[in-house]
């Protein structure tokens, strides 16, 4: 660190963001188990986004992502997420931030028990004074019914919560595993 970033206050400050930035995952995965429809909303910048990569999901904009959610909500049942791993990276804007999280959930869906294993690609902006998502981008290494877990994991078509097989978003198509596995 240099310059002002070597105060203590300023380390303060961005062990304080840090914090906030935390709870806003952990309150995402509570209000969306909960289906608190207000406290979705509030975890995203009025001009928030919550998309997915294979692009099943595009909301742009507080009430899209709500009326999004409606959607979700409508095939899902009872949800149980939880997060992992946090990753938080700061730049020169102190209102600005981005994330990997990687999570899992537990889904009752269109009368099936599924379990997923996912990341959350995020950037965030202070508004009003509190952390909230700008822009949330959900990928899957699996969405399985939990009998076909076992099989499904080695399967590169791991997403199978819409009735079908399709290939999972990750890891086979990020670049070191695709570097890594170019001798296979």
């Amino acid at each position: 660190m240099t310059g002002d970033a070597d105060t203590l206050e300023a380390r303060i400050r961005r062990l304080e963001d840090r914090a906030a930035i935390h709870e806003l995952v952990a309150r995402y995965a509570v209000v969306i188990d909960d289906r608190d429809l207000e406290g979705i909303g509030a975890l995203f910048t009025k001009d928030g986004a919550f998309r997915s990569k294979d692009g099943v999901m595009q909301a742009r904009g507080r009430e899209a992502v709500l009326e999004q959610f409606r959607g979700r909500f409508a095939a899902l049942r009872v949800s149980n997420h939880f997060s992992h791993d946090h990753i938080i990276g700061f730049g020169s804007d102190p209102d600005a931030a981005t994330g990997l999280v990687t999570a899992h959930a537990e889904v009752w869906r269109n009368g099936r028990a599924l379990i997923a294993a996912l990341r959350y690609e995020d950037a965030y902006r202070r508004e009003s004074g509190r952390w909230c998502f700008a822009d949330r981008l959900l990928s899957f290494l699996y969405y399985l019914p939990v009998e076909e877990y076992a099989q499904g994991l080695g399967d590169r078509l791991r997403m199978r919560a819409y009735g079908d097989r399709r290939p999972a978003d990750f890891p086979e198509s990020l670049p070191n595993w695709q570097r890594y596995h170019a001798e296979d």
